[in-house]
């Protein structure tokens, strides 16, 4: 783990009006692969988006700190977010079908960071995306940057965008569910991909996944969420020995050839609820 950190939330808040959707959470995150894990609308997401600068309209963030890569991002405007994420920050979104141009080729949309952030040549542009698409295992790359995403399979497509996050050599990655709209063995390539890449790089990673079996295998610690709130942290080398009782169950619950037919357990609700409020 990097001594010095990428990352730093204090006292994270977003909102909608009134309603709190994700309630002051506090973490830091280093050259290192974290994941944040939780059942769908525990505020993942959301989370990831807000270090991104990337909240929906209506959408309001407060926070005690938010340092990004040495900057303070609550005082950042429009232009600087847009300086910040790609070069610095970077995030490659779950469907490839819908992130990516459907008008524009592969090598425009794969280029596209090197012209915002970097002064290259065209020529050393275009050698940088052909090395960059053979990187993240896409055969005949200079053939590839003339197609479109339509002529993708779900598989290519998620390394376009990883190819598209990674080209203008950020700090941090943050993949949000990358592997959800593939199949198992595609998923489990894609991860063990970004995996490489991120320690060939010496980068940090923040995954999003409901995939507990695949964060123990890719990341070094996981920070769990519930209901806009980070209930627990741990090395995710120990995610089977939970002792939260909200990951106990998250990693209990997972369906497999050992649970085939049996009774998954199920949480107290009522009991985590009074120990939220109690907190």
């Amino acid at each position: 783990m990097a001594t010095e950190p990428l990352i730093i939330a204090g006292n994270l808040t977003i909102h909608s009006g009134v309603t709190s959707l994700v309630k002051q959470v506090s973490f830091t995150l280093g050259r290192e692969r974290v994941a944040l894990v939780g059942e769908s609308g525990s505020g993942k997401s959301l989370t990831a988006r807000s270090l991104m600068g990337l909240l929906a309209p209506g959408l309001h963030l407060q926070a005690r700190q938010l340092q990004l890569a040495g900057r303070d991002a609550l005082t950042l405007n429009e232009k600087r977010w847009n300086q910040l994420r790609g070069s610095e920050l970077a995030m490659v979104m779950q469907d490839p079908k819908y992130a990516l141009n459907p008008t524009r080729t592969i090598g425009w949309q794969v280029e596209e960071p090197l012209r915002l952030h970097q002064r290259l040549s065209r020529a050393e542009r275009r050698e940088k995306v052909t090395e960059m698409l053979a990187a993240v295992g896409l055969p005949q790359p200079t053939q590839l940057m003339t197609r479109y995403p339509h002529q993708l399979s779900g598989g290519m497509g998620q390394r376009v965008m990883l190819a598209i996050a990674l080209i203008a050599d950020p700090q941090f990655l943050i993949a949000d569910e990358p592997t959800s709209a593939l199949d198992h063995a595609m998923r489990d390539r894609v991860l063990a991909l970004i995996h490489r890449l991120v320690e060939e790089r010496n980068m940090g990673l923040l995954l999003i996944s409901h995939d507990l079996q695949q964060v123990s295998e890719h990341c070094e610690r996981v920070m769990v969420m519930y209901k806009g709130q980070l209930l627990d942290t741990l090395p995710a080398a120990e995610l089977s020995r939970a002792t939260h009782p909200y990951t106990r169950t998250l990693w209990s619950c997972r369906p497999g050839k050992a649970t085939h037919g049996q009774m998954l357990p199920v949480l107290d609700r009522s009991a985590l609820e009074r120990e939220l409020k109690h907190d």
